[in-house]
């Protein structure tokens, strides 16, 4: 277990979510057309694929789990360390096919408004949550850990989807201190010299070696997060619509 601050951590995945509920709400099928930091995904797939991740959280919230936590919030990630991924390149391409389908089949506004709502209650949920552990993606974790690891998903996620969006609010720093280590990225992010100058990561996302204590200004959800390259990760099958 974690020595992190339940309240810190839900304030922190509510900020990231307000972002992107903010920056989505009033955009029109243009601008979710621009593309994303993710190669191959617009706007509109990462904020569908961020929707699956805030339904994941419902399910989760809601799923106790009846064995010790095996992971906490920088552990979970160990999973996904570069070359972790190697024998899922089909797995990985087949999600972002998927997304980019079912992201194309909403109408203007009503993907926007979907995640609204799903994330508020995802907030919720995770507020109301009494369960002390929860299960998701195979592993247990406190539901302290585990809402670290959505608002680490949400604020990486923030800025793939603005990269083209100039007129986008900067992310409150509640959302970033999560991600401060910059811990993942999506298996169908491209390598960083297959981005173009358009896609660069800001220097913040450049994966590092952890600090001792976690990055300046971070605070403890920062600390010793284990260093992942930027590209070929893991695809979590229950991120897919299908899965339970």
């Amino acid at each position: 277990m974690s020595d992190l601050d339940r309240a810190a951590v839900l304030d922190a995945l509510d900020a990231v979510y307000r972002n992107v509920t903010a920056v989505t709400g009033g955009l029109g099928e243009a601008d979710l057309m621009r593309p994303s930091r993710c190669a191959g995904w617009a706007v509109a797939d990462v904020l569908y694929h961020e929707l699956l991740d805030a339904r994941r959280a419902l399910r989760t919230f809601a799923s106790p789990a009846d064995r010790p936590p095996d992971r906490d919030y920088v552990s979970y990630w160990t999973g996904y360390a570069p070359g972790g991924a190697a024998d899922h390149a089909e797995e990985s391409a087949a999600h972002a096919r998927y997304v980019r389908i079912a992201a194309a089949a909403y109408p203007p506004g009503a993907l926007a408004w979907e995640w609204s709502e799903t994330a508020a209650a995802a907030g919720r949920a995770g507020r109301a949550c009494a369960h002390p552990a929860v299960t998701t993606q195979g592993h247990v974790l406190t539901v302290t850990d585990f809402a670290a690891t959505l608002a680490v998903e949400a604020a990486v996620h923030y800025l793939d989807l603005t990269v083209a969006l100039p007129g986008a609010p900067a992310p409150e720093p509640a959302s970033l201190a999560p991600g401060a280590a910059g811990p993942r990225r999506a298996a169908w992010c491209p390598a960083p010299g297959r981005l173009g100058r358009r896609h660069r990561r800001p220097q913040g996302d450049r994966p590092r070696a952890p600090h001792r204590g976690g990055p300046p200004g971070a605070g403890p959800l920062g600390r010793q997060v284990p260093p992942l390259r930027l590209t070929h990760f893991l695809l979590i099958p229950e991120l897919s619509e299908g899965a339970a």
